[in-house]
């Protein structure tokens, strides 16, 4: 009983898993804005006016279409696939940008042609599924919701609201990009109503920019100071190794301590003087030079073989 429960347990919570995993794999691209009958609105490649769908890719990052599967039924069972081909370029969907498929029939005009056609006279039941074939997004178009040249799209890109487009100048179609335009910004336009003169932006500005400055200039001191700290520490511990390594000079004697000379060293002076003295030893000189010529010499033989230079007279 126990295992059994816990078998029902753990397949519960892979359930609920592969539920969550579904629904974010789904998440980056949907249906976005879908005209059924076209009689003068948007042109294809080819100058006919055809219906289409709109896929957009409401994520932040590029999706590729290619592999995937575009469905549509008219609610009666009857079910018409057909396959995003591989190898186009142009099937890698920008971030918030928007793919623009045309529902003629006619899939070899290119990638961007469908195999099947919408009908305005009955229900356009239409699927959007990866390329593991899990319905990503699906739309219903109910029989006779829209007129010629009208579209039934999202209230905003990627909204979960539906609205006719192409009955009124507010609500146009928009095929190929952004299902509300917004000619303003609100977020100027609130700061423009409350800072008219621009001092609260001055203001701001300013205090960015020295706030910046004193980050920088704390930043740079502490720095300095770290680096001088590492300096010192690093000198100091050089010193240290080098005393270490130093030979240790030798005590001091109690004759170098007083400045004087040993006893016996005094005594032996004292002795040799008296020797030389009573010995006579000194040479006597008699102050007086006497330079004689050597004609032997070695200095005599050169000058005798250096150039005898004439007298000038």
């Amino acid at each position: 009983m126990k295992k059994t429960l816990l078998l029902a347990t753990l397949t519960l919570a892979m359930g609920l898993f592969s539920s969550c995993g579904e629904k974010s794999n789904g998440s980056k691209l949907m249906l976005n804005e879908v005209l059924v009958c076209n009689e003068s609105n948007f042109q294809d490649d080819y100058g006919q006016h055809s219906a289409w769908v709109e896929i957009f890719n409401k994520s932040y990052g590029s999706a590729d279409l290619a592999g995937w599967y575009l469905k549509w039924s008219c609610g009666q069972g009857d079910t018409l696939t057909y396959t995003i081909p591989k190898g186009d370029v142009l099937t890698m969907v920008k971030p918030r940008q928007h793919a623009l498929f045309w529902a003629d029939g006619h899939p070899n005009k290119g990638t961007f042609h469908t195999s099947f056609c919408l009908n305005a006279e009955t229900d356009n039941w239409i699927g959007l599924y990866d390329g593991g074939k899990k319905l990503v997004d699906q739309v219903m178009i109910k029989a006779g919701t829209l007129q010629a040249n009208q579209s039934y799209a999202r209230v905003n890109d990627a909204s979960e609201e539906w609205e006719v487009k192409g009955a009124s100048a507010e609500k146009y179609v928009t095929p190929s990009t952004n299902n509300q335009t917004l000619d303003g910004n609100a977020k100027r336009d609130k700061f423009a109503r409350h800072d008219s003169a621009g001092i609260g932006m001055a203001l701001t500005a300013m205090s960015v920019v020295f706030s910046g400055l004193l980050i920088l200039f704390v930043s740079f001191m502490l720095a300095g100071r770290l680096a001088l700290s590492m300096h010192k520490r690093h000198k100091n511990r050089q010193q240290a190794v080098r005393h270490s390594y130093a030979p240790k000079p030798a005590a001091p004697t109690a004759q170098a301590a007083t400045g004087k000379a040993p006893e016996g060293e005094v005594y032996a002076a004292i002795a040799m003087a008296i020797y030389e003295l009573q010995g006579n030893v000194h040479d006597t000189e008699s102050n007086v030079l006497t330079i004689r010529h050597n004609p032997a010499s070695a200095w005599t033989s050169k000058a005798n073989t250096m150039r005898q230079m004439p007298r000038r007279k």
